[in-house]
């Protein structure tokens, strides 16, 4: 079961994408609200999405997981479904010190899914395996 964001963000988040599915802009005031709760990180994030960072990689048997190319070069893999990212800040920001709800790299992704500016890349389970293996070893 996938975990749910604040209420108001999944609520922000729709409406961004109701504009964007009505072929509207995203208005500045869903912007605006985005930065407040977000801060620097959403504008970091929008700025990935721009530069088409996001790839949503799935297998046959539904297994489903993101890479985002971050700012540094280094691709993240990130859980969309329990709000996980292999990245630094998440380590320290959300679960540390609690002081985010996401790092740059999930926001990104679900601004991609509203902005409907996600990559895509069908694998075999084999190599959805391999690549999550290879990114724990990098890791250790």
């Amino acid at each position: 079961m996938a975990l749910a964001l604040p209420e108001v963000v999944e609520e922000l988040l729709s409406e961004m994408a109701a504009a964007v599915r009505d072929g509207a802009r995203i208005p500045d005031e869903h912007l605006s609200s985005l930065k407040f709760v977000f801060g620097s990180s959403a504008i970091q994030a929008l700025d990935l999405v721009d530069r088409d960072s996001v790839t949503l990689i799935s297998s046959p048997s539904g297994r489903r997981v993101y890479q985002v190319l971050g700012s540094s070069g280094k691709t993240y893999t990130c859980l969309a479904s329990c709000h996980y990212c292999s990245c630094p800040a998440f380590a320290f920001s959300v679960l540390r010190k609690s002081d985010s709800l996401l790092c740059k790299h999930l926001l990104a992704i679900y601004l991609s899914q509203v902005m409907r500016n996600c990559q895509q890349l069908s694998v075999s389970d084999k190599q959805l395996t391999d690549l999550l293996l290879m990114e724990k070893t990098q890791e250790a």
